[in-house]
């Protein structure tokens, strides 16, 4: 019956002959049972080997088709060995597995029922029939291994589970022959499990093809409903016969009758006169290459009414891998290309508008840019004339002071060497004034006039070591740095608060001052041993505010870390090739 539902499956057929098989030993087993003479038993066994050789094959078989695993040697050793087998069977006397049997041994077996099992004198081609069932066993281990590793573990597990137990209960025949246990046999109990196995296999699989055949059935449905609301079109152009089946929705988008033959020259009539090359050098290379057809072209209503379409496509082949037909969808796309149109019309629209307002930006960065330099040119002007007005005026007066309270002092060492001491603290105070408004001036005065960084601030350090008893150094990984003129009168300045700032307010005794390139960066470190200050509390102090802004002004950045144990460090990070009008101040 199962056959007859599949008559065109290979393993239906192997499985109901495996079941038939299993029935015609089951009932020679019977036979055998309750056999009473050596003659009747002798034949038994002789005949049993015809539904076992049946079954055999069947089993080979329905492992190489169905679960598509087993080794092809030991398939075809298993089948010629055991038809060698059959054949050797029936040329013997009495059969393969006695040589000679003796006598029937009747005793008790279930329910107490008389059951007969020979004895006699084994025949050594038996060993033929042994090596076949261990073949069986070693193909089913080989194919259950094979099916498991594939992945389907439920398969392996059933059928050649089933398979290798009854391969190792088959043993019992040898064993009954060479009289080394006393039972009965028992070869249907241990195809018959491998029967049902199979049976249970091809039974789920029908019930998936049937759930499988109702599901397709829906989905069909399904696509059809959202073919039409999505407003698809199906169509199927045989090319042998030049005819195109298309759906009432397609030939609705064609502006074609309902029903009626339609042709390539239909088809080729209704699209724009612009775009029938396109679509037919489309077409032409999906035939010629075997690729899908792609394509979006306008069609003319009759009506003069103009839609676009997007086609998909496939080509069907023949046997001889020659185009047979040619399969696909095609979608009405009019409101996406008006959609497309108005859209590049906006982005035209925001693209002009982005360029006004960036002309616009762009001539205030300029603007700012030109009013920032000239602030900085400003103050570099008017920190010159505070350095020449300290150098000239207020150095040279307190110049004066100290050398009349030097005089003073000479006259009043004698008589009065009192007020002689006070006169000589006025002297020191004098010059101790002086030196530091000559320090100031020289710093105020090198605004512009840096040149190379690197030369100005070792000029910078020595100044501060020869006037301040501070031990300050500059380290270098390169002979000059690219920076233009203005960034490095800024980077100077920047050197020149944090140097006064270690001295007049950290009481540092040592410098640190590291020039470094850092990818496309320069990086400017001073760091400092002085007692340092709360950073979050001195974050909006006027010196780090003017050492960030003199940052800013040549695109950089400055960051300051300090606490009042381990000294301050200020690193300043600037482009290579900066300029003081790169970046405005935001």
């Amino acid at each position: 019956m199962v056959w007859w539902k599949q008559h065109e499956s290979w393993p239906h057929l192997l499985f109901s002959c495996s079941a038939v098989a299993a029935a015609v030993i089951a009932l020679i087993e019977l036979a055998m049972l309750h056999g009473k003479t050596v003659e009747q038993y002798a034949a038994l066994i002789r005949w049993i080997h015809v539904p076992v050789w049946v079954l055999t094959l069947s089993f080979v078989g329905f492992v190489r088709l169905y679960l598509r695993a087993g080794a092809r040697w030991l398939a075809w050793s298993i089948c010629g060995l055991r038809t060698l087998v059959l054949i050797l069977n029936f040329l013997s006397t009495p059969n393969i597995n006695f040589r000679v049997i003796t006598g029937l041994r009747h005793f008790s077996w279930w329910g107490g029922e008389t059951v007969s099992v020979p004895f006699g004198v084994p025949n050594p081609w038996n060993l033929l029939s042994n090596l076949s069932l261990l073949l069986l066993l070693i193909f089913s281990v080989d194919a259950t291994v094979a099916v498991w590793r594939r992945g389907d573990r439920q398969r392996a597990l059933v059928v050649g589970g089933s398979m290798i137990l009854g391969a190792i209960m088959a043993w019992h025949v040898p064993l009954v022959i060479w009289g080394v246990i006393d039972v009965p046999f028992f070869l249907s109990f241990a195809y018959s499990g491998i029967v049902l196995a199979m049976g249970y296999e091809l039974s789920n699989d029908m019930l998936q093809t049937a759930q499988l055949a109702q599901k397709l059935e829906r989905s069909e449905k399904r696509l059809n409903l959202a073919a039409d609301s999505a407003n698809l079109g199906m169509w199927e152009w045989d090319l042998k016969k030049d005819e195109i089946w298309v759906t009432r929705t397609r030939r609705a988008q064609l502006g074609l009758p309902v029903s009626g033959r339609i042709t390539f020259e239909d088809l080729l009539s209704r699209w724009h006169a612009d775009d029938r090359d396109k679509v037919w050098q489309a077409l032409k290379e999906a035939l010629e290459e075997r690729k899908d057809y792609e394509a979006e072209y306008r069609i003319v209503l009759e009506d003069g009414s103009v839609r676009w379409i997007s086609a998909r496509g496939r080509v069907q082949l023949d046997d001889h891998g020659k185009p047979m037909q040619l399969t696909g969808v095609s979608l009405d796309i009019t409101s996406r290309k008006e959609a497309e149109v108005v859209a590049q019309q906006q982005r035209d629209e925001l693209e002009q508008l982005r360029q006004q307002r960036t002309a616009l930006l762009e001539k205030e960065v300029a603007e700012r840019a030109r009013l920032e330099r000239e602030v900085i040119e400003s103050c570099g002007r008017e920190q010159r004339r505070i350095a020449y007005d300290l150098h000239d005026g207020v150095g040279q007066h307190l110049v004066g002071i100290a050398l009349s309270a030097k005089l003073l002092e000479q006259e009043l060492r004698g008589e009065h060497p009192a007020q002689a001491k006070k006169a000589s603290a006025i002297v020191r105070l004098a010059n101790q004034t002086a030196r530091h408004a000559r320090l100031t001036a020289r710093s105020l005065e090198g605004a512009d006039g840096v040149g190379d960084l690197k030369v100005a601030l070792e000029a910078l350090a020595a100044n501060v070591r020869r006037n301040c008893r501070v031990a300050a150094n500059v380290k270098a990984d390169a002979s000059s740095f690219p920076v233009s003129a203005p960034a490095a009168a800024q980077l100077y300045r920047i050197v020149q608060e944090a140097l006064h700032n270690a001295v007049e307010h950290g009481r540092a005794r040592k410098v640190q001052i590291d020039l470094a390139v850092d990818g496309d960066n320069m990086v400017l470190t001073v760091r400092d041993d002085g007692k340092g200050f709360d950073g979050s509390a001195a974050s909006n102090g006027m010196g780090l505010r003017i050492m960030r802004y003199r940052a800013q002004c040549i695109g950089g950045s400055c960051e300051v870390q300090s606490n009042r144990t381990e000294g301050t460090i200020v690193t300043c990070r600037v482009p290579l090739q900066a300029d003081a009008h790169v970046r405005p101040i935001p």
